[in-house]
């Protein structure tokens, strides 16, 4: 006998895959004492060249990080992929963070630290060489990564060969 109301079988696979890089207390003093809340800073993206980063705060964890989810929907970014690289090197500063991004060859895989690694890897990047200079602050140099996936431009065609 099968039970009532529930739902049984696969669940669906969500559309984008997500890394939580961040989850810190934070406390606001008050009057009576210390509010503690939880902020959450994810990433999430589809490997197929959407990519975002949301923060959010929440009072428990569950929470931030549905809430940073929601945020990092609305912050989605298409980037331009040359194949499994970048088509050409981006420089980002934003605030104390910069991020450096250079095209690699194919095979030679995400040479990436931190949050930039997590950023590149949900945007379905395969082969990037990556050096983050400045802050270590994860949220500013997940945005400073964002920023440069978003000046990226679009790959060149190869030119037709020209005829003797």
């Amino acid at each position: 006998m099968a039970k009532q109301g529930k739902k049984f079988g696969r669940r669906e696979k969500p559309e984008f895959d997500q890394k939580l890089l961040d989850l810190a207390r934070v406390t606001r003093v008050v009057k009576g004492g210390r509010r503690f809340r939880f902020r959450a800073t994810l990433v999430i993206g589809n490997r197929k060249g959407k990519v975002g980063v949301g923060v959010s705060k929440g009072s428990d964890v569950s929470d931030a990080i549905q809430k940073a989810y929601n945020d990092a929907q609305k912050n989605l970014i298409d980037i331009k992929i040359a194949g499994t690289t970048i088509p050409h090197d981006v420089f980002k500063k934003l605030g104390s963070a910069k991020v450096l991004l250079k095209p690699a060859a194919e095979g030679r895989g995400v040479i990436a630290g931190g949050a930039v690694r997590s950023v590149v890897d949900l945007a379905g990047i395969k082969d990037i060489v990556s050096k983050s200079l400045g802050a270590s602050n994860k949220l500013n140099v997940a945005r400073a990564t964002i920023e440069a996936l978003r000046e990226l431009k679009a790959p060149r065609a190869p030119r037709p060969e020209a005829k003797k």
